[in-house]
Formats: structure tokens, sequence, C-alpha cells
């Protein structure tokens, strides 16, 4: 597969030069990567924006009960719950966010982006900011390349794998992927739009993954609600005209670096962080057997 560009920097120099919007570099890789037409790739990224907003709806009306138990419903208690501590906006955000993951969690239908395990945030992400400025899905589409874009320098520089990274990599790039569209829908310049992923790696960085019994279901889900929220607050910092100080391309770097440097056990492996608490390791154990359970009794049946 040829890049899309090697860096944040190629792909701002090349806009400037050209007039293009940020998406429509993204949009003729995307071509040509796929040998399809432009209409089948608005085609297919409106079926899969019409497959996250399915998610968002199924996390807050479905039965969301994880075969662990881990997982149990929890948008839905959000949603209801008597007392906030957040606006109604920003408890959409997160109850949106979290009830796409527990989809996943579920065994649901979800888009991969960029991870399974962090297939809330952009959901959440996007369904809220479309409902609070009223956009139209083909911004909405727009905004969706744009995250494509980001997602591909980042894994291109560092990596958008759990097993690679950390979760810093996964709903890491996810916000990152997520608050670079927000600018990029309201308008905002290519500069604004690369401060938000800035900012957003500055706040993701460092973020072990260490899910719990080895399921992508605690601390996964709730990651994606915060991730879901420091992607909004990041594109609020950016389209201010606040400067990360630290270029994009270098905060990438960056969260390569700390990948890089981050002990195995806190790559997806369950060997480390809330995996190895006590807790963790009972449900482990419970989680073992449950599977040993449902296994059949004869050999010819596997």
């Amino acid at each position: 597969m040829s890049l899309l560009f090697n860096d944040f920097a190629s792909w701002g120099e090349h806009c400037a030069a050209t007039g293009e919007p940020l998406y429509q570099p993204v949009l003729a890789y995307e071509i040509e990567q796929k040998g399809r037409t432009e209409d089948e790739i608005w085609t297919g990224l409106q079926r899969a924006y019409d497959v996250m907003r399915d998610a968002v709806h199924e996390g807050l009306t479905g039965d969301m009960t994880s075969r662990s138990g881990m997982i149990n419903n929890g948008a839905k208690k959000i949603a209801a719950s008597p007392v906030t501590v957040l606006s109604p906006e920003f408890k959409q955000l997160i109850t949106r966010a979290l009830g796409a993951k527990e989809v996943n969690s579920c065994m649901g239908r979800v888009v991969a982006a960029p991870t399974a395990g962090a297939s809330g945030i952009l959901p959440g992400v996007l369904v809220t900011i479309q409902d609070l400025h009223k956009l139209s899905d083909r911004q909405i589409l727009e905004g969706l390349l744009v995250a494509a874009g980001i997602a591909l320098i980042i894994e291109q520089n560092a990596s958008l794998a759990g097993a690679v990274g950390g979760c810093q990599a996964e709903t890491g790039s996810a916000a990152a992927m997520g608050s670079g569209a927000i600018v990029y829908c309201l308008g905002g310049p290519v500069e604004q739009v690369f401060a938000a992923v800035a900012v957003t790696i500055q706040c993701m960085l460092g973020l072990v993954c260490d899910p719990v019994a080895g399921l992508v279901e605690v601390p996964c889900v709730v990651r994606n609600a915060s991730a879901a929220a420091i992607a909004f607050s990041s594109a609020q910092i950016a389209i201010a005209g606040i400067d990360p100080v630290i270029p994009v391309d270098q905060c990438v770097a960056a969260l390569g670096e700390v990948g890089q440097a981050m002990e195995t056990r806190y790559k997806e492996t369950a060997l480390g962080g809330l995996a190895a608490t006590k807790r963790g390791k009972e449900i482990e154990k419970m989680v073992l057997v449950q599977d040993v359970n449902i296994l059949p009794d004869d050999p010819d049946e596997a």
C-alpha cells in the first residue's frame, strides 16, 4: 500500500499548495487504494457512519450485558441517573461513547475506528457534534475522511494497536481522530485541526493497556467515554487558537517512543495494571472456568 503522507506537515503543505480541503487527498487515496469510484467511497462512508449511529442507539436501548458480567448496561444507567455533574450535552457524549463501546463488548456490530477496543469514541463524538451543530451527514463523512488521514499518519509513525503501544495507541489515536474531525467539521483551519490532534495526544500519552481477564471490557469501556471527553476538550482548546507548543508530528513521535519503551505487561497482555490486581485475577479465573464449562464434551464437536 502506498503512503498518503509521511507526516502532518506534508499533509498541510499539500493542502496549502493545492487549495484542497483536508479530506480531499484522503478521498483520492481511498479511490486509488480500493479501486472504487468516488460515489462508491461516499456510499461506504455513509454505511460506516450508519453502523456507528446504530451502535449508539443500540447501546442506549438494547441489553448491554456481557458474558463475563463486567459490562451491565452502563450507558443506560448514566442516562437515567437522577444525579448529574455534567451538562445535558456532555452527559449525552459520555453515554453515547460508552454505549457504543458496550455494543462491541457484547459482541454487537461496530466500526473499528481505528480498533474495536476504541470503537465507541468516534461514534460518540460524531453523533454528538452533529446533534449540537446540526451538521449534515456529508459534513460528518468529510470529517471521517479527515479522521482516517489522522489515523494513517499515526499508524505510520507510532501505532494504533494496544499490543504495540498501549492504550494510548488505541483510545488515544481514536480521540485524536475525533478531535481533529470536530475542528474540521466546525470550519477550523488546518493548523487548528492539527493542534487538536497534538493536544489530544498530549493528554493521552502514557496510558497503558491492561484489560481485566484479557477481555476488552474493563477498563476499556469507561476509557472510551473519557477519551471522547478529551476529544471534545482538545477540540475546544485548539479551535480557541491555543498553541499546543509541541508540534503535532513531534507529539506523534513521542507517542511512538513511549509505546516502544512501555513494558510488555502493559501492552494488552493482561499481566499488569488493573489486570494484575487481586480482583482482576479473581475475575480472570472466573472467566477461564466459564470458558471451560461451555466447551463440548465430545472432542469431535469442537
